[in-house]
């Protein structure tokens, strides 16, 4: 093996937001004392790419930052059918990379094979939010949160050391990590449910709890993140009812309050249902299992199923970072709204149907059958916010914002069917069948295409382009 080295990736579909996330992190790193390459993953289109990459070559680092695009991803692909030599496969090899959530990140896997990997997302900062003054936690508390009005005051941005905070768990045994971190079973949210992480309701607070429980000395950290400020990990029914409950919102789209840390503390568990990508890093030294290719998203619920193995660990590192939520090429959030009860019951119906657990992949036996219940569930449940949406329509004074609900409140009858119990029950059962098809096909051959990619890695690098942008010395000013 090749000594260890982490590699710094950015999967985005907005290449024109970018740039700006290149420079926090490289500026990150650079105070920091480290130098590590920079990928940048991006699932724009041809044109998008034309139109925006010059915004790359602008950028000003001290590291050096490579792309993969839709070329040199077509580049791979065609590498991987090659080397499979059967075309009844190429489908597959498609579906697991195709442009979406977990399908951008999947090629972040192969492309940092035998080494660490963090990732930031492209609306992330190398930052957090923190309370000016922090209180203690108590004996089983991990972390505290609450929300702040955004120009209200009482907290300050603090930026972390990144890569130290991921380099000192990932791939180390237990034992070895630093003595500062708390060791259990897992991390309760007080305001999520545990095992799908949706809402339990709009809370101003929050907190992470420790559930106690023997960590294996010999457990591996594979998988670690940073706790997140800003938007936080919250649903898009918490923007909702953030919405609702401040007349003083016009639209649904601003955001008048941010989530603040009080306090946290670093925690490894033998299971991480909290599990959040966005902030993640992973010890991808000999491989790890695909994100779930979807469009929906819950990409990253693999993990939060594969980590529960005998023998592997999760951690909570000593950072954090911060989510501007970027509304640039977002869904709408009725759109949002449907896709997260879609993964909701996705992630309850692939949980059940478990049966393996794999060093690159798991097996479960669900089919993809959506029932009555199913369907109805959710259609009360949302039918439920569209009855407050017209309420609050009826009650508000100003034009704009009652323009903006009735928008809402069209969209959401809209996008689950005009809540016609039979119309909704028969499309969720078509969108579900399909993913689920998709993602136990793609379960099958990824073992096969990470050592395809571990071997050609040893031999030349993946399909990358090296970013032509300005290179500093230092952060003073220098170029060379």
């Amino acid at each position: 093996m090749r000594p260890k080295e982490t590699i710094f990736v950015i999967p985005t579909y907005r290449l024109r937001d970018v740039a700006e996330t290149i420079e926090k992190y490289d500026h990150n790193f650079w105070v920091n004392g480290h130098a590590p390459k920079i990928i940048v993953f991006d699932d724009s289109s041809v044109a998008n790419h034309e139109k925006y990459y010059p915004l790359l070559e602008e950028t000003k680092t001290v590291n050096d930052v490579f792309y993969v695009g839709p070329r040199e991803k077509e580049q791979f692909i065609n590498f991987l059918n090659q080397r499979l030599r059967d075309k009844k496969l190429e489908s597959l090899v498609r579906n697991l990379f195709r442009p979406s959530y977990g399908g951008n990140r999947n090629f972040t896997l192969m492309y940092t094979l035998g080494h660490l990997m963090v990732s930031s997302d492209d609306d992330m900062r190398p930052d957090a939010l923190i309370e000016n003054s922090p209180e203690s936690l108590s004996e089983d508390e991990i972390c505290r949160g609450k929300l702040f009005k955004s120009n209200q005051g009482g907290f300050v941005h603090r930026s972390f050391d990144l890569l130290t905070s991921f380099e000192d768990v990932l791939g180390r045994k237990a034992n070895l990590v630093p003595d500062n971190f708390e060791k259990g079973e897992l991390v309760i949210d007080t305001a999520m449910e545990l095992e799908t992480n949706t809402t339990k309701g709009f809370f101003k607070e929050n907190s992470l709890f420790l559930q106690r429980g023997k960590v294996s000395n010999s457990a591996v950290v594979k998988i670690a993140q940073t706790f997140r400020t800003g938007t936080n990990d919250i649903d898009t029914l918490d923007f909702v009812h953030m919405y609702l409950n401040d007349e003083s919102q016009i639209s649904l789209d601003d955001l008048n309050n941010v989530y603040v840390l009080v306090n946290f503390r670093p925690v490894i568990t033998n299971k991480n249902w909290r599990m959040d990508c966005g902030v993640a890093g992973y010890d991808n030294q000999f491989g790890l299992p695909p994100f779930f290719p979807t469009r929906l998203r819950f990409e990253d619920y693999i993990y939060r199923l594969w980590i529960q193995q005998e023998g592997i660990a999760a951690a909570h590192v000593d950072a954090a970072q911060n989510h501007i939520r970027n509304n640039y090429m977002r869904n709408p959030l009725a759109s949002e709204m449907f896709n997260e009860e879609i993964c909701s019951l996705l992630k309850k119906k692939i949980k059940d149907g478990i049966y393996e657990l794999e060093d690159l992949t798991i097996k479960f036996d669900y089919s993809g059958e959506v029932t009555s219940q199913d369907s109805e569930e959710i259609l009360q449940k949302v039918s439920d916010i569209y009855n407050q949406v017209v309420k609050a329509v009826a009650s508000t004074q100003n034009e704009e914002r009652k323009q903006s609900l009735q928008l809402f409140a069209e969209n959401l009858s809209r996008v689950f069917y005009g809540f016609e119990p039979d119309f909704f029950q028969q499309n969720v059962s078509r969108i579900v069948d399909d993913v689920i098809s998709q993602f136990q096909a793609s379960l099958e051959i990824w073992p096969t295409l990470v050592e395809i990619c571990y071997f050609q890695k040893d031999k030349k690098d993946l399909p990358q382009t090296r970013v032509k942008n300005k290179k500093l010395k230092s952060r003073n000013g220098d170029r060379h």
